[in-house]
């Protein structure tokens, strides 16, 4: 059986409204998650897209915006099950916590909803396995570009 979930959690030195920032503007998201731009509607209801050079896009729902402690929004990376709308079956929903810690931010990020993806049971360990080696390098990357810009 697939897990559902994938947590991870991990210290930014950056105080918590620059890693808010960070995980919220186009701006920056279109610079450390995907690398070829971003947009973003920061409200409930709100449109996202994310872009790579070799992924192409994401769409992305945006759920919570709770400035500067939750972000949550619902997307559908994958190739299978596909599709440009974000609709049961085809989505996970990323939810960011952020925390003061000391002069950094404790950031928690949770992305749950494998297991009820409309696809094989190996195409979702598939989908687990690939997004979990995403959020170890993509948190690396935010570390990295939080220590480089200033907001």
């Amino acid at each position: 059986m697939v897990p559902d979930s994938i947590e991870r959690e991990t210290t930014i030195d950056a105080p918590i409204e620059r890693v808010w920032a960070l995980v919220t503007e186009a701006e920056h998201l279109g610079r450390w998650f995907g690398d070829a731009g971003a947009e973003i509607d920061l409200r409930p209801g709100g449109a996202m897209a994310l872009r790579w050079e070799q992924h192409g896009t994401n769409h992305a729902v945006v759920e919570v915006v709770e400035a500067p402690h939750r972000f949550a929004f619902r997307w559908a990376p994958f190739k299978d099950p596909a599709g440009p709308d974000v609709r049961d079956g085809n989505a996970t929903r990323v939810e960011f916590t952020l925390a003061s810690h000391g002069d950094g931010t404790l950031l928690r990020v949770v992305e749950t909803g494998f297991a009820s993806l409309a696809t094989t049971e190996e195409t979702k360990a598939r989908n687990h396995a690939g997004n979990t080696e995403g959020w170890a390098f993509e948190l690396g990357q935010l570390a990295d570009y939080a220590a480089a810009v200033e907001v």
